[in-house]
């Protein structure tokens, strides 16, 4: 049996402060779980920050991955509204998912050198969550789920995620319901090869941008570059705050470091809908 206990000369209850077991704020948010999954591998105080930032961002990267999964199926249901409310709640979580590389972003060489050797090969480009990020934009590669061969349940996520559609390929699909003018060898594409540009596709977002600035078109074209302009900088963060800690040196888990950031960061995501501005 729980008590409540009176607050000292108030006269009024104070908070339930006796339960029998764990409290209800426990055992909702396990927060005794979360804050014992650390186990820095050195000695430098630095390598604590390090961790729990990363595993911060590997919860971000779930509640990302919930909202474009939520706004796929909201657009296979033909529900823009739902959709869109999804993919607003992920700008807030990808601003916050950014603000993440703020403890991380100053580090001199010496300090990231302090605890580097405990990551051994590890690297963030063996993320899983962050794959399945990825493969909602439309990234596929089918070789990225190699790393994960000896863990069953994260490979046949990754490999289910790899077969679906895109969160933009559902965009294109609900479009062409809508009567737009979609391609039918995108609409009919191999979902899990990495998504093309299309110049077809790229004159349906600028002819929207050209006659409809209120459409829902236009709507959604703003709401996924929002998104695709947050992926952007999440992506730019990532190669600068390496680039300061690191220099060209080769990544951890002997990726290319710098020169694979680079590359991911030249990337646009839905191209269209940056190609098409030129046009407009």
């Amino acid at each position: 049996m729980s008590h409540a206990v009176d607050a000292p000369d108030s006269g009024t209850p104070a908070p339930n402060l006796d339960f029998e077991g764990t409290t209800p704020y426990e055992d909702y948010v396990q927060a005794d779980v979360l804050t014992h999954l650390q186990h820095p591998l050195s000695d430098d105080p630095g390598e604590m920050v390090f961790l729990v930032t990363t595993q911060v961002m590997e919860l971000w990267f779930t509640v990302i991955v919930h909202e474009w999964q939520t706004a796929a199926e909201r657009l296979r249901q033909d529900d823009l509204p739902g959709a869109l409310a999804a993919l607003k709640r992920s700008t807030y979580e990808l601003q916050s998912l950014n603000a993440s590389w703020e403890p991380l972003a100053h580090l001199t060489p010496a300090q990231f050198n302090s605890y580097r050797s405990a990551l051994g090969e590890g690297s963030g480009f063996q993320s899983a969550m962050y794959r399945r990020m990825e493969f909602l934009l439309g990234d596929k590669s089918a070789s990225m789920l190699v790393p994960h061969r000896g863990a069953p349940r994260v490979y046949a996520e990754l490999e289910k995620s790899l077969h679906e559609p895109s969160l933009y390929d559902e965009v294109l699909r609900h479009l062409a319901r809508c009567g737009e003018s979609v391609p039918k060898d995108v609409l009919v594409r191999d979902v899990s090869k990495q998504y093309q540009a299309h110049p077809e596709v790229e004159e349906l977002w600028a002819e929207a941008y050209r006659q409809r600035a209120e459409g829902d078109v236009v709507r959604l074209g703003e709401a996924l570059t929002e998104v695709a302009e947050l992926v952007w900088r999440w992506r730019n963060d990532h190669l600068v705050a390496t680039r300061r800690a690191m220099g060209s040196k080769v990544g951890t888990g002997g990726s290319a470091g710098v020169a694979w950031l680079e590359k991911r960061a030249a990337k646009n995501v839905f191209p269209e809908l940056w190609t098409a501005r030129s046009r407009v």
